[in-house]
Parts: structure tokens; sequence; C-alpha cells
């Protein structure tokens, strides 16, 4: 009978065991005299990595010092004598303590009252934190699946990128400056269409000159005028009239990408920010201990004595060429384009926006001619141009629109994403930065 479980509330065992006399009242006066010899007993401990365990905790009690009697059975098991007890005041120390809780059963009382706060207390506490940590994995869950999702649209907008600039974005600054090469024979393709446009151009001007009874003071597209009879020529040529018989133009090149070459690309900033190269080293010049006296500097210059010196006179009547003198002719013939001057129309940031702003003017002129033609003030319109150059009188819708059209086409060849892109690549080391970042 002994065996069969008895069910008691978790909240009255402690009332329970005091009611069947299994403990006594003053059981918690005791337990301050068995703490009190613990915390005694605990100066003195073999080293030992279970007793270190059992130690370690905020609290021991019954339960723990049978272990701890438990352990020192092997650690003091030389001072046991012939009848068996052990000579080791430590096993003596801990002996007493496990007699004392089990003197009166005050170590029910104590197993039931830690039973009972752990059951009130602790578990719901263990259950909240249980709770808060899944709600917490759930969350970073649905964070990583957003990430993820996060990354494959990031990828895939990086791989269409990648697609249009036909490139594979595994060494990104090499097939960058690959693709460069590109860029002249785009400009060339775009200057032979804008060739095509001579009609249109010589309507324009004629249309405006007829309009205002001369000459444009500012000249109409006149940058279209130049390209079509000279092609995509430097703008130092543009500026100037002539070409240079030099160009220096600065050629992008990218070293191998190590670990310390990548480390000090990274370190310059291209932006307008005026950022600094730090060499690493700190350098100072004192130059108060320097004096300098007079005759010590040798500045470079020697003394010529004048003809009336020497003895000898001069002959002006030498001729130039025989002399050996070669003078240079004036202005801007023979001179050497840098810089901006050196990049072609198209490629020169400045006159690439003025072309592409002058083809907007003439698509704008045509767009506008071509409405009033179809409109129904057409015929007044006639009336008005009666007497105007030939180029004006024999245009016709038809031939309006296939003007138009060959603008629209040199508009899209310029305006095309692939080139804007290789354009800014080329001219904006923070726009490749950005657009990869």
């Amino acid at each position: 009978e002994q065996f069969i479980p008895i069910d008691i509330h978790t909240n009255k065992l402690s009332d329970w065991l005091l009611s069947r006399r299994h403990c006594n009242r003053e059981w918690q006066a005791q337990i301050l005299t068995i703490r009190e010899k613990i915390n005694n007993a605990i100066q003195d401990m073999p080293v030992h990595v279970g007793i270190t365990k059992l130690l370690s905790g905020s609290y021991i009690n019954y339960f723990h010092c049978q272990k701890i009697i438990e352990i020192l059975k092997e650690t003091e098991a030389d001072s046991k004598n012939f009848f068996g007890s052990y000579g080791s005041q430590r096993m003596k120390d801990w002996q007493e303590i496990v007699r004392l809780y089990e003197r009166d059963s005050v170590y029910l009382a104590e197993a039931a009252q830690m039973l009972i706060r752990n059951v009130n207390y602790e578990v719901p506490s263990l259950k909240k934190e249980i709770a808060k940590y899944e709600q917490l994995q759930l969350e970073c869950d649905k964070k990583e699946a957003e990430y993820a999702k996060t990354y494959n649209v990031v990828r895939g907008d990086f791989q269409t990128l990648c697609e249009q600039l036909g490139i594979q974005g595994q060494k990104i600054k090499h097939e960058l400056v690959d693709l460069l090469a590109e860029l002249p024979s785009i400009y060339r393709k775009c200057a032979d269409r804008v060739k095509t446009l001579n009609e249109a151009v010589e309507f324009y001007a004629e249309f405006v000159k007829f309009i205002f009874g001369g000459e444009h003071s500012g000249g109409c597209v006149p940058l279209l005028k130049y390209m079509i009879e000279h092609g995509n020529t430097t703008t130092y040529q543009w500026k100037y009239g002539e070409p240079p018989l030099k160009i220096e133009e600065l050629n992008i090149k990218f070293e191998d990408e190590t670990d310390s070459q990548s480390k000090l690309l990274h370190s310059i900033d291209f932006g307008d920010g005026g950022g600094n190269i730090d060499s690493g080293t700190d350098l100072q010049i004192d130059f108060s201990g320097i004096t300098i006296e007079e005759g010590d500097i040798d500045w470079g210059i020697s003394r010529v004595e004048s003809p009336a010196e020497t003895g000898n006179e001069i002959d002006f009547n030498t001729l130039l060429q025989e002399s050996g003198i070669v003078v240079q002719s004036s202005g801007t013939e023979g001179g050497v384009a840098r810089d901006k001057e050196a990049l072609t129309i198209l490629d020169n940031l400045e006159t690439r926006n003025t072309f592409i702003n002058e083809l907007m003017e003439l698509e704008s002129f045509l767009k506008v001619r071509l409405f009033e033609m179809n409109g129904p003030s057409n015929v007044l319109t006639l009336s008005q141009l009666q007497g105007g150059p030939a180029v004006i009188q024999l245009q016709t819708t038809e031939s309006v629109s296939a003007m138009l059209n060959q603008v629209h086409v040199v508009i899209s060849e310029i305006t095309d994403s692939r080139t804007q892109h290789l354009h800014n690549i080329k001219h904006s080391p923070r726009y490749t930065f950005c657009l990869f970042s």
C-alpha cells in the first residue's frame, strides 16, 4: 500500500506534510543552520569537475549534498579506516549536513517549497520565454524569406543590367573597360546617320530664313550642320575650325584586382567631394635650423657679356631662314587637344547635350510643320509661303514624315540606354559605383 500514489494539490503539499506530521513546523529555522554549515563546508573542497559543476548553481539543496558525498567517496578514499568510516573532515562536514537534512524530514519541506515555487513561478516564466522565442523565430523566418525574395529580385535586376550592357558580371571593371572600346564605332554609326538629316536641316534653315527675312543670329542647328559636313570630329576642331596636330586623351585602365589594389581603388573618392589619398605617413619639414647666406645658392644664372665687351658686332642683315630660327604660326594652328577638347563631339558631355538639343529642336519643327500641313489651315499656310524657296514649297506630308522618321532614328540611337550607360561609365566612376552597388 505504501507504493499507491496519493494525489495532492501542489499549493497544499507543504500544508499536507505539516498536517500529517512528516515535517516540523519549525523547519525553516533548521534550514538556516544547515545553510550556514553548507557555506562553511564549501570553503574547503577538492578539485573535481563534478563538484565544480554542482557548486556553480545558485542554490545547493539536499540532493546536491548527496551527490557531493558520492564524489567525496572517490576523492577521500584514502582517509577511510578499517571500520568503514572516513577520517577526512570534508566527508564528516557533508555527512553531518545530510543528517541535519534528514532529521525531522527537513529535506521534504524544502523540496515541497521548491516544487511549489517551480510550478507557480518558474514554469510559467519559462513558458513565456519559450513563446517569446518562438515568436521571434517566426519573425526571423519571415524576414529571412523576405530577404531571400529581395535577393532574388536584386539578383535578377543585376543579371538584366548585365545583359543590357552585354557583360557576364564576373570581373565587372575589366568587362566594362572592354565594352568602352565599342563607343567609337557606335558614335561613328550615329555620325553616319546624321548625314541623312541634310534635307531636314536645309528645310528648317530655309524656313527660318524665309520667316525672319534673313539668317538667324545664332544660326539654325549649327552643330548638326557641322556634323553633316565633317562628321564626329574632336571638340577642338569644332571650336577652332581646324584639326589638332596632337590629341592627348585620358585612357581608362584597371590593374589586376588583387586584394591590396582593390582596397587602394576603393579608398579613392572619384566624386565631387574632393577625396584625399592618405599616403600613410605624416611628413613635416622643419626649416627653422637652416640659415642661408648670400652666395650659397646657385640659381643657374650666368652672366653673358655684351657684344661691346667681347668686341663682336651683331649683323642685323642676316635673313631669318639663314639664322635657323623657326617662327610658329599664330592662333591655334598646330595646337594640342587636351582634356575635353580631345574628346569627340558625341563623347563630350557638353557638345553631346547640344547635339541632342538640336535634334529635339529639329524634331519639334517637323512635328509642328506636319501638324500645320495636315490641319484645316493648310491653305492659308500655303498662301503665306508663296514666293518662298522651292525647298519649302515642294514639301509634302510624306516628305516631312520621312524627315521626321529619320530624326527619330538618330535620336533613338544617341539616347539608347546601352549607349548612355557606356557614356556615363566612361566619364563618371561614381556612376559605375552606384550602378553596381
